[in-house]
């Protein structure tokens, strides 16, 4: 009892630091921040603690952007992991039964087979038509009882296979969900990473070019501070949307963080992307934000958009980088706008982040 009282206290104490710290930097209260303040109080998880203080002490505040990222960085992966872990239990379980069943069958056929062996020594030396029956007899009910293990074997292996089936379907849509941003269900920053690593290397193999564009939603937080973070999640799914409407084919979207976006375009040169870039910039523009609770029309949203291609020497880094710099030129030079590292814009050694 004692125990349990001071797990008790323990946890409250934990709850209340997570508690205060929400009321203090004025969040909702809503579970993903729990969790997170909750996580931070027991100081279990050093890199999340980490990353929360550096903010704090760079920005005096962490915004819905900070604490999504934080959520699927350093909580959202960690759940993914013990469902994988779950399910991965279930199908070595499902293993475990199959090979224990296969394993008396297998001793069946072992007693059968002695059995036969028996039964011919028996018919070798049987006298009369009475001994030859008993032995008769005696086969048939021993293969009766190994039809029946083969039957239960059969009917337990069609079972299992669709149960390992199933859990890996499982598997798959764990994976596909641990790749995919919540928000706008477009490839999450994981997802990224990883498509452009395996673009980069084909476009190098196959002497292909390759195109990379990075967006970023031009006073994003004007949107969360005048109207709400909800509203600004409206403004990342509007987004969202236009690219999934806009971009066709082999290209690849993902939302690379926060208010920023990133288009792969494989076998596609400069300018064609740079055609790609700005029939998204249009898309956006076409569309009317309006506030679902009351129904304000809250004026249209707009994006800066910044495009690299693929050069001799490159990598990854140096790939998006350059995208990067373009994004920040479009920003620099009145937002609403695409700019290519081949435009008088583009600065590489001059790049100023602007929100």
């Amino acid at each position: 009892m004692i125990g349990l009282l001071e797990e008790h206290e323990r946890t409250m104490a934990f709850a209340e630091v997570a508690l205060g710290q929400i009321r203090s930097l004025r969040q909702t209260a809503i579970p993903r921040n729990y969790e997170i303040w909750y996580v931070y109080a027991t100081g279990y998880n050093s890199a999340l603690n980490k990353i929360i203080n550096e903010t704090l002490a760079r920005n005096g505040k962490l915004t819905e952007s900070d604490l999504d990222q934080i959520y699927e960085t350093y909580l959202s992966q960690i759940r993914t992991s013990d469902r994988i872990d779950k399910v991965g239990a279930r199908v070595i379980n499902e293993i475990d039964d199959v090979m224990a069943l296969i394993t008396d069958a297998l001793g069946m056929t072992t007693t059968f087979g002695k059995n036969l062996e028996g039964a011919t020594d028996s018919l070798r030396k049987a006298k009369d038509a009475e001994q030859i029956k008993a032995v008769v007899e005696a086969l048939v009910t021993s293969t009766r009882e190994m039809q029946e293990t083969n039957s239960v074997l059969e009917s337990r292996l069609a079972t299992s296979k669709l149960e390992i089936s199933n859990l890996q379907q499982n598997l798959e849509a764990i994976r596909a969900e641990s790749l995919t941003d919540p928000l706008t269900a477009l490839g999450n920053r994981k997802y990224f990473d990883r498509a452009i690593e395996t673009a980069v290397e084909q476009a190098i193999e196959n002497n292909e070019p390759l195109s990379l564009m990075m967006l970023d939603i031009d006073h994003f937080k004007s949107f969360n501070d005048n109207y709400g973070h909800l509203t600004g999640d409206q403004v990342l799914r509007l987004v969202g949307i236009s690219l999934k409407q806009t971009i066709k084919g082999q290209d690849i979207t993902a939302r690379y963080g926060g208010e920023e976006f990133a288009v792969i375009l494989p076998n596609t040169t400069l300018r064609q992307a740079l055609t790609v870039a700005d029939n998204i910039r249009r898309a956006v523009m076409s569309k009317q934000l309006k506030k679902k609770s009351t129904g304000e029309i809250l004026g249209r949203v707009t994006v800066s958009v910044g495009v690299s291609m693929l050069q001799a020497g490159d990598d990854t880094q140096s790939l998006i980088e350059r995208a990067d710099t373009c994004l920040y030129a479009a920003k620099r030079n009145g937002r609403n706008r695409v700019i290519c590292e081949a435009d008088p814009e583009y600065s590489p050694t001059g790049q100023i982040q602007v929100a």
